[in-house]
């Protein structure tokens, strides 16, 4: 079955894009952008974040136009794949963040609720900060790096892999490693 003519000259924009065409690159942005950029859209409701997704999936596209199967699907269906999925995951963390700004504001009150602490929590807090940071100093450079990016720069493990280049599978083992390590190694000593 052929396909039609204008889900042909999509796929040959994705072809030339895949060997670095620009002028491809271009003629795409200006057929999706605007359906692209109402996905993302309606997954977050914020222009803004919207926006930074639709430059993401493009940096995507740009990047990745190589690993486009026409079997599998449209290059538009394709797209708004790579773009619901990014604006899944930017929603996440969003969510995440503001999880975590939560929880530190409460922890906050209740902190300040409670006064002054005496000397030997102190104390207690700094040796147990000591043990935390030489356990996390003992992972392996990917182990600890991975595990920084998600529980300390608020990422996804799918933006992760992205970020490092690196299978989804390959980033979660390195976290679970990592913490499952982590455990080990400051459960003897708190």
């Amino acid at each position: 079955m052929d396909n039609p003519p204008e889900q042909q000259l999509e796929m040959e924009l994705l072809r030339r894009t895949a060997q670095g065409d620009r002028a491809s690159f271009e003629a795409l942005y200006e057929r999706f952008s605007g359906i692209l950029f109402t996905a993302a859209l309606r997954v977050l409701n914020d222009q803004r974040e919207a926006e930074d997704i639709l430059q993401d999936v493009f940096i995507q596209i740009w990047e990745k136009a190589h690993f486009y199967v026409p079997e599998r699907g449209k290059p538009l269906t394709w797209a708004l794949t790579l773009t619901r999925n990014k604006s899944i995951d930017r929603l996440r963390s969003l969510q995440r963040r503001a999880r975590l700004r939560d929880q530190v504001e409460n922890e906050t009150e209740i902190k300040s609720s409670l006064g002054q602490r005496d000397s030997s929590d102190e104390v207690d807090s700094l040796e147990k900060g000591k043990i935390i940071r030489a356990a996390v100093m003992q992972l392996s450079q990917e182990q600890r790096e991975a595990i920084e990016m998600a529980y300390f720069g608020g990422l996804t493990q799918i933006e992760i892999a992205s970020r490092l280049d690196q299978p989804l599978g390959t980033v979660k083992a390195r976290i679970r490693r990592g913490m499952m390590r982590l455990k080990d190694l400051v459960e003897n000593q708190l």
